[in-house]
């Protein structure tokens, strides 16, 4: 769907966005809070530094946030499309548990995202045997 090369393939592969190579984050997909905050440090591929100064990552909060606001509006439109006039606890439940359901996944999107916003891709990294000194 999304072709190596793109803005977008990086963030939707959670790989690096620099070689398109390299995953972002260790493991897989979890619902334990010290899983889905493990992130290599350096990409595995090409050597890029994630983390390019201490507290870069605090940005991915702004992200973050555009994030659970439009989970949330798509919330409040869905629910009175299908429902018309609902009951707005009903609806606060649905939100509440949607975003419980979704915050390890809009964490490391997040996260992908603000990376992907200050890395251009380079196709000289993006090759199989690549050797970096």
């Amino acid at each position: 769907m999304f072709k190596r090369g793109g803005k977008l393939y990086s963030v939707m592969h959670f790989t690096c966005p620099r070689c398109h190579r390299g995953k972002l984050f260790v493991g897989g997909f979890s619902y334990r809070f010290s899983e889905i905050t493990n992130m290599h440090e350096n990409c595995p591929h090409c050597k890029l530094k994630y983390e390019q100064e201490p507290g870069f990552f605090y940005g991915a909060m702004y992200v973050s946030y555009g994030l659970t606001v439009a989970l949330w509006i798509s919330v409040a439109v869905a629910s009175f499309v299908l429902f018309g006039g609902i009951n707005p606890w009903i609806y606060l439940a649905v939100g509440i548990t949607l975003l419980f359901a979704l915050l390890p996944g809009i964490y490391r999107l997040s996260r992908a995202i603000w990376l992907m916003m200050f890395v251009p891709y380079e196709a000289e990294y993006d090759i199989e045997n690549l050797k970096i000194d």
